[in-house]
């Protein structure tokens, strides 16, 4: 006879799945990582193997870069709390080498992450399993009249093979607020003196516009890109304190974003395009690409990959853009 299966039956098994999840490490040692081949078919969404490419510097760019935030966890998922934990829960080492072979079977050849340290351990795995994934990575280090924090970290980002390097938007936000755009242009020498391409992030299109204006060198910008049409986006009224105050917003000007970027001679790296989930990727990708970026960058689970490679695709065939292509 059948077993019943009531909600008691279902709570015991439950807590005992959750206890045994509970027990694993949450960020193992690299090193430890054993990869077990994946179960995802490539040509599941019917997807191509490969994307277009721009150039940034001397790098060939797929136009749809992988996003870090996801694998390092760091979901930005507003006030739903669980989703971090969650993220780290799925987003072990093991499934992020595996994520980082999907995105290459699937045309991705770079990524775009913080200096998390056990996540760059991870990616130096893959590239010792043979991963051929670019790396364009952020230093959080401080940008300060000194310069010894962030050069030194840029010299261990070399070491470890970075391909290319940018300010983080959180740091030249605050400088380009501070009326400190030299040390943006510093920061920007800093990596370009080390012979990788090098540019600088921004959540405020200030600090795209100092830059212009201070004629700083920056061989590619990483700016924020989504518009408000979605449920949760900010309302007229919350747009002034859209950045400092409220949660899950990233780009509180889209339109001023586009006319400024459209008179841009350099590559654009767009970000939370889907405005960490809340836009879907179709609507977000052809927003990005029909109004002058030159790459999308998206957070994306393993299985979500192939799809948004066929989303990508379709949206790069049929684009008309006024912004010329920089990259």
């Amino acid at each position: 006879m059948a077993t019943p299966f009531n909600r008691r039956t279902f709570m015991q098994q439950t807590l005992l799945s959750s206890a045994g999840a509970l027990a694993v490490p949450m960020a193992a040692s690299a090193a430890q990582v054993k990869v077990t081949p994946t179960l995802i078919e490539k040509d599941v969404f019917g997807s191509k193997a490969s994307l277009p490419t721009g150039t940034i510097g001397k790098l060939k760019v797929s136009r749809l870069l992988l996003g870090g935030n996801l694998l390092t966890h760091f979901t930005h998922s507003r006030d739903l709390q669980y989703v971090y934990s969650l993220a780290a829960r799925y987003n072990t080492p093991e499934k992020i080498l595996e994520t980082l072979a999907i995105a290459e079977e699937h045309g991705i050849n770079t990524l775009v992450i913080h200096t998390v340290p056990w996540a760059l351990d991870v990616l130096q795995q893959h590239r010792k399993r043979g991963g051929r994934m670019q790396w364009i990575i952020c230093s959080t280090a401080e940008v300060d009249d000194k310069m010894e924090a962030y050069k030194r970290s840029v010299q261990e980002m070399i070491d470890m093979g970075v391909d290319a390097i940018y300010v983080w938007g959180v740091r030249a936000d605050a400088l380009a607020s501070q009326g400190r755009v030299d040390l943006i242009a510093r920061a920007v020498e800093a990596a370009k003196q080390q012979g990788v391409p090098s540019g600088v992030g921004a959540h405020d299109i200030n600090v795209i516009i100092q830059s212009e204006q201070n004629q700083v060198n920056a061989d590619f910008y990483i700016k924020t890109l989504h518009h408000h049409k979605y449920p949760t986006g900010p309302r007229p009224e919350e747009i002034r304190d859209a950045i400092a105050e409220i949660p899950g917003y990233w780009c509180n000007d889209p339109a001023m974003v586009i006319d400024v970027m459209k008179d841009v001679a350099r590559p654009w790296i767009a970000f939370k395009v889907m405005a960490a989930g809340a836009i879907p990727p179709a609507d977000a990708f052809r927003y990005a690409f029909v109004n002058g970026a030159d790459h999308v960058l998206a957070g994306m689970f393993d299985f979500e990959i192939a799809q948004d490679v066929q989303i990508a695709n379709q949206t790069l065939a049929g684009v008309s853009r006024p912004r010329p292509w920089y990259s």
